[in-house]
């Protein structure tokens, strides 16, 4: 029996989604303890890659969040494609951060921070729940603050602030289960 886009968007926003902020979480975890322990330039590199694999990282925590991303035997949800194309955009979102880094190294944090965030505001439609937006516009407000307030800090202060939204995140994630009815 095939399912009605809305059936499968009910059932896509019925899911945990752990996965994937915890994944960014740890990222940015590490990525502000990098800042504080070792030079810029190895904070840049740590940026990039770990930002660069926080999908990779989020399937593989999937298996123990007991969501598994990549479990063949689930039923096809249009909204699997739908997000995987969304994490798309966000990658694509490179050849801004790449050339605005090249010309100030330190606008790393706010560019990759706001940028690769951006997959909150149409995964907050997606599900029908206001914590994505409130993740995003949070998330935006915090790194542009930070960026002009604390500039010699922007490695250590911005990825903080990020893992800060990210807890909030997931502690209302967590709570609230069966985020959209029918």
């Amino acid at each position: 029996m095939k399912r009605t886009l809305e059936e499968q968007r009910i059932e896509f926003s019925n899911r945990k989604f752990l996965a994937t902020p915890l994944a960014g979480l740890i990222v940015w975890l590490i990525i502000g303890l990098i800042g504080v322990f070792f030079s810029e330039l190895i904070t840049v590199w740590v940026t990039f890659i770990g930002t660069g694999s926080i999908v990779y990282l989020g399937l593989f925590i999937s298996k123990f969040t007991g969501e598994n991303y990549l479990d063949k035997k689930k039923p096809k949800n249009e909204f699997d494609s739908l997000f995987l194309f969304v994490i798309g955009q966000s990658v694509l979102v490179y050849a801004i951060a790449i050339p605005f880094f090249q010309i100030d190294h330190t606008s790393l944090p706010l560019s990759v921070g706001v940028l690769t965030g951006l997959m909150w505001i149409p995964f907050s439609w997606i599900i029908n729940h206001w914590i994505e937006i409130f993740h995003m516009l949070t998330r935006t407000i915090l790194i542009v603050f930070l960026w002009y307030l604390l500039p010699e800090y922007r490695f250590i202060t911005i990825p903080f602030s990020i893992v800060l939204i990210y807890i909030i995140t997931l502690i209302v994630l967590k709570k609230e289960t069966n985020r959209v009815k029918l």
